[in-house]
């Protein structure tokens, strides 16, 4: 009874920092990334569609993102999504493709971004100190309706903060060494 309680918070405490990863990709590093579009999106026959899901989108170097969609009549549409987007570039429309140009990121940009990050991973550890929360609620009912004893309720809750103190650690590992890339000339 109590390791399924332990096994569903390691569950959710793995989908919180699983979702702290993904939440990385969208930040801007050094050598840019096709992720930074992720949650771009445009009206495609009536349905909000993801950019990828209307053509290809390729990063073919460190500072330039191409986008070539599969019908030519959605480049206004691309082009359009991606200032609303706001993403820190001006969309390049030649007819064919749309090409993004990522200047070389400044100091202050890096710090920003590092800033973002630590904001992500302060998110995550308080959706794992929830975890944590709803956890010890579910071993205070066994307690409550006399399913374990007080020592078993003791030592259920301290198993439940040792996962929730390696979670957290893990948290703060995957932030460090994403500050160390977003810092990194």
């Amino acid at each position: 009874m109590l390791n399924e309680i332990y096994q569903e918070a390691k569950e959710h405490m793995d989908k919180s920092i699983e979702a702290l990863k993904r939440d990385y990709k969208t930040l801007r590093t050094g050598k840019v990334t096709t992720s930074v579009l992720d949650g771009v999106k445009i009206d495609y026959y009536g349905t909000m569609t993801e950019l990828n899901q209307v053509g290809s989108v390729l990063a073919p170097d460190a500072t330039t993102i191409v986008i070539n969609p599969w019908e030519k009549n959605l480049l206004g549409l691309i082009e359009k999504a991606i200032q609303n987007a706001n993403i820190g570039v001006n969309p390049n429309n030649d007819g064919e493709v749309i090409k993004l140009f990522f200047p070389p990121m400044t100091v202050d940009q890096r710090k920003e971004s590092a800033k973002q990050a630590k904001t992500m991973t302060d998110d995550a550890k308080i959706a794992i100190r929830n975890v944590r929360k709803h956890a010890n609620d579910k071993v205070k009912v066994l307690h409550k309706d006399k399913a374990i004893t007080d020592d078993e309720n003791k030592r259920a809750q301290d198993e439940v903060q040792k996962i929730t103190d390696g979670y957290i650690a893990k948290a703060d590992d995957t932030f460090k060494a994403k500050e160390a890339e977003i810092l990194k000339v």
